[in-house]
C-alpha cells in the first residue's frame, strides 16, 4: 500500500512537471514574440535566449510566489494528493488545448483555477482563502493595465530622448538593445511562472508527509521546475508567438524594447511581492501600450478582445474540469 501511495505521489509530481513544460511552451511567446516579430533574432536564437533566461531566474529571485500558491489560496489542511492530481488534470488540458489553438492564455491562472476547482469539489467554499484568491483576481485586471501604462510611458520617454535622431538609426540601436530587454523579461518570466509549479509540488510533498512538519520548497524542486519550464520554452510554441508578436500590433525594435522593459519591471515587482500574476497578461498589455502610441487604430482590438475572453474563461474552465476530475479520481482510485 505504501509503495502504491509513493508511486501516486511520484506520478503527480511528473504531472506537475508536464504542466510546467506546457507553461513554458505556451508562454514562450511572452518572452520572444517581440524579438522574433522585429527581426532582432531568428526564432531558434530567440527560443534559446528565452530558455536560458527562464532558468537564470532561479539564481536571482526567491520563492515568495511559490509560497503564496502553496499556502495562500487554499487551506493546506484539506489538500491531498487527489486534490492536486485533479487540479493538474484540468490545468494541463486547458494549457495544451490553448497552445494547440494558438491562444495566449494564462498558464498561471489555469493552474490556480484547477487547484481551486479541485479544492471546491472536495471541501466547498470554506476551504478557500478568499484574501489570497482576491489578490490573484485583482491582478488579472491590474497586471495588463500596468503593462500597458509602462509600455506607453517607456515608448513616449524613448521618443522624447531620441526626438532628433534618425528613425533608421534608432531601430538599429534598439535591435541590439532588445536582446538585453528580452533576456531580462525571460528571467522575470521564469521567476514568476516556474514558482507556481514549485508551490504545487512543495505543497504535495508537505501534505503527504515528505517534508516533515515545516513547509519549505526543496532545492531539487526549484531546480527541476526551472529546468522543465526552460525546456518547454525551448520547444517553442510558434502559433502563440505569431498571435502575440505579429497579429496584435506592428512592432519595430524600439517597440519591442519598450514592451519587454515595461513587462520586466512589472514581473520583477510581483515576483518579489509574492503575487502570482500572468506573464501573458503583462506582455500583452505592454505590447498594446506601445501600439497605442501610434493611435488606437494601430492595435487590433478585435484580436485583443478575443485574447481577453480567453483570459476570462481560463480560471472557470480549468476549475470546472479539475472539479470533475477530482470527483472522478476520488471515485475510481
Amino acid at each position: 500500500m505504501l509503495d502504491l501511495f509513493f508511486m501516486l505521489v511520484v506520478f503527480t509530481v511528473i504531472l506537475a512537471l508536464i504542466f510546467d513544460f506546457g507553461n513554458g511552451l505556451n508562454d514562450a511567446a511572452n518572452a520572444i514574440a517581440t524579438v522574433v516579430a522585429t527581426g532582432a533574432l531568428p526564432l531558434w536564437g530567440a527560443v534559446i535566449l528565452a530558455a536560458v533566461g527562464n532558468f537564470a531566474g532561479v539564481f536571482i529571485f526567491g520563492v515568495a510566489v511559490a509560497t503564496t500558491v502553496a499556502k495562500g489560496l487554499v487551506d493546506p489542511s484539506i489538500v491531498t494528493v487527489y486534490v492536486i492530481l485533479g487540479g493538474l488534470v484540468g490545468s494541463i488540458f486547458w494549457v495544451y488545448f490553448a497552445s494547440y489553438k494558438g491562444i495566449p492564455v494564462s498558464a498561471s491562472h489555469a493552474l490556480l483555477g484547477g487547484f481551486v476547482g479541485a479544492a471546491l469539489a472536495k471541501a466547498g467554499v470554506e476551504s478557500l482563502k478568499i484574501g489570497g484568491i482576491s489578490k490573484v483576481l485583482v491582478f488579472i485586471v491590474v497586471a495588463p493595465i500596468l503593462g500597458m501604462i509602462g509600455g506607453f510611458l517607456f515608448f513616449a520617454l524613448i521618443m522624447w530622448i531620441f526626438r532628433r535622431a534618425d528613425p533608421r538609426k534608432i531601430n538599429k540601436w534598439f535591435r541590439r538593445l532588445q536582446l538585453i530587454s528580452a533576456t531580462t523579461y525571460s528571467i522575470t518570466h521564469g521567476a514568476n511562472d516556474a514558482q507556481k509549479t514549485m508551490g504545487i509540488i512543495a505543497l504535495l510533498l508537505f501534505s503527504t508527509g515528505f517534508l516533515g512538519n515545516e513547509f519549505f520548497v526543496p532545492f531539487w524542486v526549484i531546480i527541476t521546475s526551472y529546468t522543465v519550464i526552460a525546456l518547454g520554452t525551448l520547444a517553442g510554441g510558434w502559433r502563440v508567438i505569431k498571435t502575440m508578436g505579429m497579429k496584435l500590433t506592428k512592432l519595430r525594435p524600439v517597440h519591442g524594447f519598450c514592451a519587454e522593459s515595461a513587462g520586466s519591471i512589472v514581473l520583477a515587482f510581483t515576483s518579489i511581492a509574492g503575487i502570482p500574476v500572468s506573464t501573458t497578461h503583462v506582455i500583452a498589455g505592454s505590447i498594446a501600450g506601445v501600439g497605442v502610441t501610434r493611435g488606437f487604430s494601430a492595435v487590433r482590438w478585435n484580436l485583443a478582445r478575443n485574447i481577453v475572453w480567453a483570459w476570462i474563461l481560463t480560471i472557470p474552465a480549468a476549475a470546472i474540469i479539475s472539479g470533475v476530475s477530482y470527483l472522478a479520481i476520488s471515485l475510481f482510485i
